[in-house]
């Protein structure tokens, strides 16, 4: 049973949006893009995930497209990067703050709407609620021709995981209310940054000796 106020969707959506494009308008200037370039890039990455989630739930057209404030948003976002790059590149240690940030608000709110969905099963909840976390960061770099941040930095995608789990067994558990959402993205968060400040990663497969192949 649902109980949150609409306005929390909303402003999920428009922190993940925002955050999100400013790390792709970052990663555009880095690469040194035009003007044309960084909107794209900015737009990719902060309305890539919630374009993902509503075609996943077959919300259409989806909100990204279909809302002026998320697009506002992701344009804004563009826009401060662009015209004040030197500003915000002194704090690119930073980007990943508002990766973590953007990751959580995403994590929940993808998830969120996947079960508020009639007929969407709890595990495709999930699952969508992961995909809306990382989709928008997959496509930025991708565009920006770099291996995408979920395969190779700190834990990613099992924070993210952690708090689209906590939305949907709350979910089924009882009413999901504002502040439980707002726990999820904390969690997502704290998580998130904690697996950056002690370089925590995901198993990867033991190296093997060039003896070993031959």
């Amino acid at each position: 049973m649902l109980s949150t106020n609409p306005s929390a969707q909303l402003a999920l959506d428009l922190v993940g949006v925002f955050v999100f494009a400013l790390s792709g308008g970052l990663v555009a200037v880095k690469k040194r893009f035009d003007l044309f370039g960084v909107l794209v890039l900015a737009c990719a990455a902060g309305l890539g995930g919630g374009i993902l989630r509503d075609l996943l739930i077959g919300d259409i057209p989806p909100v990204g497209i279909s809302d002026w404030r998320l697009l506002s948003a992701a344009t804004v976002g563009g826009l401060v990067t662009f015209f004040f790059h030197p500003g915000v590149a002194r704090i690119s240690r930073f980007v990943r703050v508002l990766d973590a940030v953007g990751l959580a608000a995403f994590a929940v709110a993808g998830s969120l709407k996947a079960v508020a969905t009639p007929g969407v099963a709890p595990v495709t909840a999930v699952i969508v609620g992961v995909l809306t976390a990382i989709g928008g960061g997959v496509i930025r770099d991708l565009l920006a021709g770099q291996v995408p941040e979920v395969l190779r930095r700190e834990l990613y995608a099992i924070p993210a995981l952690l708090g689209s789990l906590f939305v949907v067994v709350s979910a089924q558990i009882g009413p999901l209310h504002d502040w439980t959402l707002w726990g999820a993205a904390g969690v997502v968060f704290a998580v998130r940054l904690i697996a950056v400040r002690l370089d925590l990663n995901a198993p990867t497969p033991l190296r093997s000796s060039s003896n070993s192949l031959t």
